[in-house]
């Protein structure tokens, strides 16, 4: 079994595994958070969050996608976007109702199918064209699973695949939510790392785009972790349908989900500064730009539209084990990467990331660099 496996003891341990940020956490954002220890535990937090909160975020929002939202409806700060994706589902799927499916992704973030699961919902796994820069395949789900369907995650930029949707991928999804009338849960929590020239499109900017200024059946859900690089803030908010919202807050106070005013001062603070973002976008962008090439020497692996994730296709000769190959490069060389058919499941075609690794370039240059070059030389030693 991978677990089971000893790592080689003979070199430090370098983990390529979680998406776990590791860039330094900015101290403005620390000096925020000690500064409200003083008065910021002394009372219950309002599960609205603070009103300066709110439009921190709405602020954001306008100057990253030229968007406008009410932050009294419109927006809601949670303790990362994690617990919100699962959540969400809680109050979205109606399980009385015969059949009722969360449609997603596949290879996924694996939160997605277990909300479904727990809100009483079958997810349905919609496959990834590899040929199509991993573009989710939606022609292939069934006109009766669109029917059935009352909730659908998307992903954008993606985990694993780092792919971003473009507009009339957005105007297709719009137009089947209006025709079934289900809900699209928008996860883009790695939106501030990209490598092109123009920042990824966002679910509320794709709506406003295409005249739909209500944000109908639309939730965008958003993170610090990543941006910021404090993903022990537990951080984000969702935003868009204020029909949506308003139950979604109902649930979330009976559920005791308020973030906590030190959190909340740390959190407007991040909000409302972009200089340390286009900082920690461009260490990746140096760090991906060094690596990248290097582990194509040996992988089927290319620049990713953003995200901080290489998903890379392992030799010919491993035959698509990409577990044996993940457990034999921790065994030889003590680095971990994620086998990709951990983060997918069987379909039609086989599981989606069968073949496949991702690799989490989180940590600073020097550590993913000395992962690439132990990567390569795994590789050629295997011939």
């Amino acid at each position: 079994m991978f677990a089971a496996t000893t790592p080689n003891s003979a070199y430090t341990p370098i983990s390529l595994g979680i998406g776990e940020p590791k860039h330094a956490t900015p101290e403005f954002i620390k000096s925020a958070l000690a500064a409200a220890l003083g008065s910021g535990l002394a009372a219950y937090p309002a599960t609205a969050g603070e009103p300066a909160l709110r439009q921190a975020c709405v602020g954001w929002l306008s100057r990253r996608y030229g968007v406008s939202l009410d932050p009294t409806t419109q927006v809601l700060p949670v303790n990362g976007s994690r617990e919100a994706l699962f959540a969400l589902a809680q109050t979205v799927i109606d399980p009385t109702r015969a059949g009722a499916i969360v449609v997603h992704p596949n290879p996924f973030y694996q939160i997605y199918e277990g909300a479904a699961f727990l809100s009483g919902a079958q997810p349905y796994y919609v496959p990834s064209d590899a040929t199509r820069n991993f573009a989710v395949d939606w022609d292939s789900v069934p006109a009766d699973v669109w029917a059935r369907t009352q909730l659908l995650y998307v992903c954008s930029p993606g985990n694993p695949t780092g792919a971003v949707m473009p507009l009339d991928e957005w105007e297709k999804l719009f137009a089947l939510s209006d025709r079934h009338g289900f809900v699209i849960a928008s996860d883009e929590c790695y939106s501030e790392i990209y490598f092109r020239d123009e920042p990824p499109l966002g679910g509320l900017e794709a709506a406003a785009k295409l005249g739909r200024a209500d944000f109908r059946n639309l939730i965008a859900f958003t993170s610090l972790s990543k941006r910021s690089n404090v993903p022990g803030l537990r951080s984000g908010f969702v935003a868009g349908d204020a029909a949506l919202i308003k139950p979604f807050l109902l649930y979330r106070t009976y559920h005791g989900s308020a973030m906590s005013p030190v959190v909340q001062a740390a959190s407007i603070a991040a909000w409302n500064d972009e200089a340390h973002v286009v900082e920690n976008r461009r260490m990746y962008r140096e760090k991906f730009a060094d690596i990248t090439p290097r582990l194509a020497t040996v992988l089927d692996v290319a620049l990713p539209d953003a995200s901080f994730y290489l998903w890379a296709g392992i030799p010919a000769n491993w035959r698509g084990d990409d577990t044996g190959f993940a457990r034999d490069l921790l065994a030889q060389y003590n680095v971990t990467v994620l086998p990709g058919s951990f983060l997918a499941r069987e379909g039609p075609g086989g599981n989606p990331g069968q073949g496949r690794i991702r690799m989490a370039l989180v940590a600073e240059a020097a550590e993913c660099a000395e992962a690439a070059s132990r990567i390569v030389q795994f590789v050629q030693s295997r011939g």
